[in-house]
């Protein structure tokens, strides 16, 4: 395979500002300040939570949250650390009396009854899951395996869950995906289920175990189907990590397609404040959207990134490459999450503000996070037949994955 493309980094790179994050370092204090801002009253039927993908993306922005928030809950983190998690989501609430990491696989039946049993679980809250689409092309049985067989292990478990207090809450993390490509109006929680490629057809089978398991065990389900999240602590196989990662390497930034398909983005804190608002406040037998209300093209997210970085628009060109598009690419995910908003929950981060955080964690903590992210994630991590962009060549590129 040919070489790389390098770009030249600017003279000067900007100054960051972004949310309130502090610099220099990696520390607790630091990490445990990536929550949400939502506080509930505690709720009598919940003490002991369960938190399947806890050192993950979205499970550690809501770990985190719930142990720092609500000390009167137990928060107990499971967690198989395959290479998208990182213990450094986590290592933050290691001295909280209420916070216990186990780690452990779905598809042990074994393991997952014995953190049942042994936290006396009243609460789970399933965020474990294969969620790269891309990866899904690839390798779309795995996504059955973890995503379906998985949901449904831990279903038999809780059913079987013969605790003091049993599991009075079930909250499950499905994807926005399940609905398809949804352009012209928003869809509310009624719309049926079309999804598209792999990853979104195991998310929509998985639902329906989910469903079938609390209408023939009486399983206390309610389902979250969440806009894109983004934020420090996404590993840098997506998007906005990526481009991150690719440009603190000096190498262009893949563009898939035409680069305008849409994502509408979540702040991670925004989305934790979300899954606390449904534990507190949802009801059981429903299932929830979380909106976000900004639309950002994928070559919008390139372009603000870089600007980021120090570039102008005049150094766009140099720096953008195309690749071929996915088998299916879908143009937007447009959900109506007024049920939700009813509640009391509303976005808080624009996406601009959330973006330069983001970049600026990224810049300062992503060796810490995954050492070995920089080798894995590069320009070459995915051979493509050679194209063009914006008077740009390019000999093999890798993939840029919003969703």
């Amino acid at each position: 395979m040919p070489a790389p493309r390098f770009i030249s980094p600017p003279a000067t790179p900007p100054p960051s500002k972004g949310l309130s994050l502090a610099t220099g370092g990696v520390s607790d204090l630091e990490t445990r300040r990536l929550i949400g801002t939502t506080r509930f009253e505690p709720r009598n039927d919940v003490k002991n939570i369960l938190i399947t993908g806890g050192a993950g993306f979205i499970g550690g922005w809501v770990t985190r949250h719930l142990a720092v928030q609500y000390p009167e809950y137990n928060i107990v983190c499971f967690d198989k650390l395959d290479v998208v998690a990182s213990l450094a989501n986590i290592n933050c609430l290691e001295s909280l009396p209420n916070f216990h990491f186990v780690h452990g696989d779905l598809m042990d039946q074994a393991a997952i009854a014995k953190v049942l049993s042994e936290h006396d679980i009243d609460c789970v809250m399933h965020f474990a899951a294969c969620s790269h689409v891309q990866n899904s092309f690839n390798d779309p049985l795995n996504f059955t395996v973890n995503n379906v067989i998985g949901t449904q292990l831990l279903l038999e478990a809780v059913r079987h869950h013969q605790g003091s207090r049993r599991v009075r809450r079930f909250i499950h993390v499905s994807t926005d995906e399940v609905y398809g490509d949804v352009m012209e109006s928003a869809c509310d929680e009624t719309k049926q289920f079309m999804p598209t490629n792999p990853y979104s057809a195991s998310k929509a089978a998985a639902e329906m175990y989910v469903w079938s398991y609390a209408k023939s065990f009486d399983i206390p389900a309610l389902v979250v189907r969440s806009n894109n999240v983004y934020g420090p602590g996404q590993y840098p196989e997506k998007i906005i990590p990526r481009f991150c990662t690719l440009l603190m390497q000096q190498k262009q930034l893949t563009i898939q397609g035409t680069g305008m398909n849409i994502r509408r983005y979540l702040y991670g804190a925004d989305a934790a404040d979300g899954f606390d608002t449904l534990l507190h406040k949802g009801v059981i037998g429903e299932a929830y959207n979380i909106q976000s209300s900004q639309a950002v093209t994928n070559l919008e997210v390139a372009a603000r990134t870089l600007e980021l970085f120090g570039y102008s628009p005049r150094d766009f060109n140099r720096c953008l490459t195309q690749i071929p598009d996915r088998p299916f690419n879908d143009q937007d995910y447009w959900v109506d999450g007024s049920k939700l908003a009813a509640l009391g929950w509303h976005q808080r981060v624009s996406f601009s503000e959330g973006l330069e955080t983001s970049v600026k964690w990224y810049r300062e903590n992503l060796d810490s996070w995954w050492p070995e992210a920089s080798k894995a994630i590069n320009v070459a991590s995915t051979a493509t037949p050679e194209s063009q962009v914006c008077g740009v060549q390019s000999n093999g590129s890798g993939v840029e994955d919003a969703s």
